[in-house]
């Protein structure tokens, strides 16, 4: 067993056990178990981490197994690099979906420029935005980010970019 320090990075932020799991997304029997010494996996421990603000060798005060060890020594770095893949990802649709509306506003605007279409075709540019960016949230909310969260576990949405 590797003998972790949760509970003291816990107390030293003068949090109890229910705020810790409401900040980490972790059961509080969970926090419970691993404070009393209970093996858990890298995703709840870097969890853990990123909710106390640590690295997550930060929460051991010693690692007695070499292969954990090694695991958790690179896991900031993993987690650094799927983080930096599922932006890239998302920035990816989100720049599509503005693309698109560009490209329809200016194609509408020469078409009622050319008289083509009627100047109420401009509602069908408002549509667009307005629908669309209702629909690319819910997207991006149900299809998009499970996909990115089962494609890298150790990433999270990054909401505040994406508005």
């Amino acid at each position: 067993m590797n003998e972790t320090r949760i509970g003291e990075l816990r107390r030293a932020r003068g949090w109890t056990q229910e705020r810790l799991a409401a900040e980490s997304g972790i059961a509080v029997r969970t926090i419970q178990r691993l404070e009393a010494g209970s093996d858990a996996s890298l995703d709840t421990l870097s969890r853990i981490a990123a909710a106390l603000e640590v690295e997550v060798s930060s929460l051991f005060a010693h690692v007695e197994d070499p292969e954990f060890a090694t695991a958790v020594d690179g896991l900031g770095e993993r987690i650094a690099a799927q983080q930096a893949r599922r932006d890239a990802i998302t920035d990816a649709t989100r720049k599509a979906f503005y693309g698109l509306g560009v490209v329809i506003s200016l194609a509408l605007a020469a078409l009622v420029g050319a008289r083509l279409l009627p100047g109420i075709a401009f509602f069908l540019v408002a549509i667009y935005w307005v629908g669309g960016r209702v629909a690319y949230d819910l997207l991006l909310r149900t299809v998009i980010d499970p996909r990115l969260d089962a494609q890298y576990p150790l990433s999270g949405p990054t909401r505040g970019r994406h508005r």
